[in-house]
């Protein structure tokens, strides 16, 4: 069997530069493409060390140290675990991809027997695929950190009786009663709002309507189990949220 020591080097070496570089993305780190550069070039010289025998305990030792040095080389001691977890994070998610479709076109079946046809996509990925791969990774790894940071549980509290809900702090939702300059939260709950008689009426207006909202002074609400907000001001909602399960939206004015 053949062993081509460069094309192994130059998979390494590009790779943990696509790992390393997504982390600097993802947390926004201001790094210089000169330590990506030779964090990654580390990675990759780790690589013939792997021609020497060692055991499967000592090779998972070897690549955390690798690893480490990687991230200190990169980034340095600030927020070190926190680079940690993504690097793995990243590399799981990227390299368990590469697995995939390597295995996908790699091996053919007859019924239950797979046998090797030769060919290895590794490379065509790493060239081509790869930086797909990236971008959707990348994308989809900042929408759902930037959303899950916003949302939170929330427990509503009347007349004793309480309602829990999945709520989304918007820091755009400035709405204000004229009354007496108090924040709204906004909820979508048709059932519960059928057990109200009485409202405060909300006028509101954006850049494409303007209505009235009818809102209730609920008794306290306790948003995450540790912040209470007595006697908030929710107002009621005729159409859901696009905001996947969120059913209520926080006033940008509540310190969280």
């Amino acid at each position: 069997m053949k062993i081509y020591v460069d094309v192994i080097f130059f998979l390494n070496f590009s790779f943990d530069f696509l790992l390393l570089f997504s982390v600097t993305l993802i947390l926004k780190r201001k790094v210089r493409w000169i330590r990506l550069l030779l964090a990654s070039l580390v990675g990759a010289l780790s690589t013939f060390l792997l021609f020497f025998p060692m055991n499967t305990f000592l090779l998972f030792l070897f690549k955390v140290v690798v690893s480490i040095f990687m991230v200190l080389i990169s980034f340095g001691k600030t927020s070190f675990l926190k680079n940690m977890g993504y690097l793995y994070f990243s590399s799981i998610l990227l390299g368990g991809f590469l697995t995939f479709l390597n295995q996908q076109f790699s091996y053919k079946s007859e019924g239950l027997i797979f046998f090797t046809n030769g060919f290895s996509i590794n490379v065509l990925v790493l060239l081509i695929l790869s930086p797909i791969i990236f971008t959707f990774y990348y994308r989809q790894s900042r929408y759902f950190r930037n959303t899950l940071s916003n949302v939170h549980i929330v427990e509503i509290f009347y007349q004793e009786k309480s309602y829990s809900y999945q709520a989304y702090f918007d820091t755009g939702n400035s709405l204000v009663d004229p009354y007496k300059k108090r924040p709204v939260h906004l909820l979508f709950d048709r059932r519960l709002q059928e057990n109200f008689d009485q409202f405060i009426m909300i006028p509101f207006s954006t850049l494409n309507s303007s209505g009235v909202v009818r809102g209730v002074v609920f008794d306290k609400m306790i948003v995450d189990g540790k912040l209470e907000i007595l006697r908030p001001l929710i107002g009621f909602v005729s159409q859901e949220f696009n905001l996947d399960d969120a059913s209520m939206i926080l006033s940008g004015s509540t310190k969280l």
